[in-house]
């Protein structure tokens, strides 16, 4: 199968779980062992466009949801708080399990899905029967995000800062796609993308709540935004850094011009069956997009465990 074969799922689902009524892509048999596929930012459920039909056929059931503030995925409730802290999403995901009637999942992700998957799997790793996560542990807290960083580092995380400002939000509101094809071209230097395929994931960022929820999670990092008090607990326990237990393969792209940890400084935070893959080619943050095949083989190893 081809890179960029496909473009599009067949068709989207609905269904409310949570605070949300979640919109998601679904392909392969309805009884085969699932796979859960999470997005990050600025991206959206075409990032494995072209992983889904390789699972598929391959006896897997794959569900790709959009995130909160993405896509067809919208609020139960208009009084409901625009949250973007890591564990809320982490317990969206949980919620669509449920929903779905899915106990256990193999779960997915890179950036903000690759951080969703790594805290389903620390908190509750019996919903996971196994984790693929690109760039490897990722689950942070507000302390940390506080520690200021030498100024290489610092210079990387300028949109961070930026969407700090209200001038910040009010230009990712108006320049949004501007926006996410800067972070593209950031992200994956030597990866060529057309309009087309840009312009696929870009409409995803087109949901009402999806600023709200970008500007939330990246204060909410700094701490410069409070989270609700619910998820307080469940955000204790992230800062003490849980070593994740189930199988997992880690991944990294040759040319990731996103932020990102070196695979030294978090493998012994997987205390399981553990690989790490580099992969190589020029691939850069969007990993499953632009190296779907290495991804999907990523996911059936890991569930082989």
């Amino acid at each position: 199968m081809r890179n960029g074969s496909n473009t599009s799922f067949v068709a989207l689902k609905q269904i409310d779980a949570g605070v949300l009524n979640v919109g998601y892509a679904e392909a392969g048999p309805p009884d085969g062992r699932v796979v859960m596929l999470l997005h990050g930012w600025p991206y959206d459920i075409h990032s494995f466009v072209d992983v889904a039909p390789r699972l598929a056929a391959q006896g897997y059931r794959v569900i790709v949801p959009y995130l909160r503030g993405y896509g067809t995925t919208r609020f139960l409730s208009s009084d409901t708080f625009r949250n973007g802290q890591q564990s809320v999403v982490a317990v969206d995901v949980i919620a669509l399990m449920d929903a779905l009637r899915i106990e256990q999942a193999i779960l997915a992700g890179f950036d903000w899905g690759a951080r969703t998957a790594d805290i389903i799997a620390a908190l509750w790793p019996k919903r996971c029967k196994a984790l693929i996560s690109v760039s490897g542990y990722l689950i942070g807290n507000q302390q940390a995000g506080k520690v200021p960083l030498p100024p290489q580092a610092e210079l990387q995380w300028w949109y961070q800062y930026y969407f700090a400002t209200e001038r910040g939000r009010a230009g990712y509101d108006k320049y949004r796609r501007d926006f996410a094809r800067l972070i593209w071209q950031l992200a994956s230097p030597k990866w060529d993308f057309d309009d087309a395929t840009f312009e696929r994931t870009a409409a995803a960022f087109d949901n009402p709540d999806h600023v709200a929820i970008v500007i939330h999670n990246y204060r909410w990092r700094l701490g410069l935004a409070e989270g609700e008090p619910q998820y307080d607990n469940l955000e204790k326990r992230l800062a003490e850094a849980p070593v994740i237990t189930v199988p997992t393969i880690t991944l990294e792209g040759d040319a990731n011009g996103a932020p990102h940890p070196e695979a030294s400084a978090y493998a012994k935070k997987f205390s399981g069956r553990y690989e790490h893959r580099l992969i190589k080619g020029g691939i850069g943050h969007n990993l499953p997009q632009e190296a779907p095949q290495a991804f999907a083989e990523a996911v059936i190893d890991a569930a082989a465990s």
